[in-house]
């Protein structure tokens, strides 16, 4: 049984274990972003010792997820 993050050093850990690989598909890039914005931000509640530098991390994933949801919504447009 996998035990969720309890400190930023869990939360960094657990997102290189699931980074997809660098040739992966914009759409499993934006659920891997936006699946660690969640993740880091339920960390933030748990480790209150780093939790300003845990919210960098939610708002850094969660600009990935903004700018890979745009490139594939402007794809579309042009398909």
């Amino acid at each position: 049984m996998k035990t969720e993050p309890q400190t930023l050093r869990d939360a960094h850990t657990d997102a290189a274990s699931r980074r997809p690989r660098p040739e992966a598909d914009v759409s499993e890039w934006l659920t891997f972003h936006r699946a660690n914005a969640r993740m880091y931000r339920e960390v933030s509640e748990v480790d209150r010792w780093h939790h300003h530098e845990l919210k960098y991390w939610v708002g850094f994933e969660e600009r990935k997820a903004e700018e890979l949801a745009a490139r594939i919504a402007a794809a579309r447009t042009r398909s």
